[in-house]
């Protein structure tokens, strides 16, 4: 892509309106625009990342055996009324009523439309254990939406629905996503603590938020240290190995991990004071296992091997997918721009031409673009250094290829690498196989 053909509106100045890190940059870095309170247009570099996020998402649900479909965002109202939700709810659900005058609504989640989709298709014990999701837009009509996509009114979110005929077997689904969910947010790069939570409007009485740590965070947290540098992506730990997964979980939450709200002064006065951290979090994720609070109002029952109707176990799963790209933010950044880790970067690189219409640095910079076709933005823009070096930064690029007269003459480049500052000059061949090798973050 060249920054001269892009569709990239940035921003020297920061809209009044933005009132955390995330929001200034996400409009600052031509991310997203506001069109209505709580509800943005995502651009192109802003939707490169959302589709990059998404795709993590999705590869680790199906890695853990999850399924996916796609469910309407507008849910007729019979549903809710059935499971009890419908007046509980309040005026964040917005309601609606079609041309025949039939009560509709925007769903802010599915739990009830997947229960009665699940309940037109499972008769038999046979038919469980299912984990099924969709990744969707929903609709929660805040009174006060603020911090742009971190507390919008409209967002992309990822919600998964497990169904079991046994406790057991529900709670082994629950620990699934658990697993998976610390491989999801440790592969785009960030630390993620899972904290027992309230359960909240959902309901169910096992629950764990996922906190995202950063110092711009909108909670205080309190953590073990033990949760420092464990790698949950590439532990080998298999999803239906039961008595493993049973033990890693165990493991995991035996070590203190609680918000301000759940915080335990005399459980957290057992933890060596050598490892206790306090610091700020982000909730991205959220998991809830609630038994038969909804398949069993809603009428869903399968034949058990006794022939006698068993009320299946039932647990959501949800990661706020628009959430996640301001909260990565949030964690990545410094006083000049974004910081993005390299899985989740709109483009992984950016070739900047310090002398556009010079020949050598033409060549170099057209020889670069064309051996990374869709990892880099090239900024042939008749523009002055500082303003180039000024805008790479701003948009987080998570390497800078500097072409400039002098290097170019020699047959070299100047990598910079954004998330450390570090650099260094290569010819550039070198540049290019250190940029196109796996695991050119490290």
């Amino acid at each position: 892509m060249r920054l001269t053909r892009a569709f990239l509106p940035t921003l020297k100045e920061t809209p009044a309106e933005a009132q955390i890190v995330s929001h200034r940059l996400m409009l600052r870095a031509g991310l997203i625009r506001q069109t209505s309170a709580g509800i943005y247009a995502w651009l192109p570099a802003g939707l490169r990342v959302l589709r990059k996020v998404e795709q993590i998402i999705r590869e680790e649900q199906n890695r853990a055996g999850a399924q996916e479909i796609l469910m309407p965002t507008i849910q007729p109202a019979d549903l809710w009324q059935r499971s009890g939700r419908y007046d509980d709810y309040g005026k964040e659900m917005l309601r609606i009523k079609d041309r025949h005058d039939r009560e509709m609504l925007f769903g802010p989640t599915n739990e009830e439309m997947i229960t009665d989709i699940f309940r037109g298709y499972a008769t038999s014990y046979r038919d469980l254990p299912r984990n099924i999701y969709h990744i969707q837009w929903k609709f929660r009509d805040e009174v006060r939406p603020r911090f742009g996509v971190m507390r919008g009114r409209e967002f992309l979110m990822k919600d998964a629905y497990s169904f079991d005929l046994t406790k057991e077997s529900s709670e082994h689904a629950y620990r699934q996503m658990f697993l998976a969910y610390l491989r999801t947010f440790q592969r785009m790069g960030l630390k993620a603590v899972p904290m027992r939570a309230d359960t909240g409007p959902i309901g169910g009485k096992l629950s764990h938020e996922f906190i995202i740590l950063a110092e711009t965070g909108e909670s205080a947290v309190f953590y073990d240290a033990k949760f420092d540098g464990q790698d949950w992506a590439g532990s080998d730990l298999g999803y239906d190995d039961v008595p493993a997964l049973e033990g890693f979980f165990e493991q995991v939450t035996s070590m203190y991990a609680a918000t301000e709200e759940m915080h335990d002064e005399v459980a957290w006065a057992a933890v060596d004071p050598a490892s206790r951290r306090e610091g700020k979090g982000i909730e991205v994720g959220h998991i809830f296992h609630f038994g038969t609070k909804y398949s069993e109002p809603m009428g869903l029952s399968v034949a058990g091997p006794d022939g006698q109707p068993v009320v299946p176990q039932m647990g959501s799963y949800g990661i706020g997918v628009s959430r996640l790209v301001a909260a990565l933010i949030e964690a990545n950044h410094d006083e000049n721009g974004i910081k993005w880790p390299d899985a989740v970067a709109p483009w992984k690189v950016s070739i900047l031409n310090l002398k556009t219409g010079d020949a050598a640095c033409d060549a170099i910079c057209e020889k670069l673009h064309a051996a990374l076709p869709d990892d880099a933005i090239y900024d042939d823009r008749s523009e002055r250094a500082g303003v180039k070096f000024a805008d790479a930064d701003l948009m987080g690029f998570p390497w800078q290829v500097i072409v400039g007269p002098r290097g170019a003459a020699a047959g070299k480049v100047e990598l910079k690498r954004r998330m450390t500052g570090e650099r260094e000059e290569l010819p550039i061949e070198e540049a290019l196989a250190k940029l196109l090798r796996p695991g050119a973050e490290a």
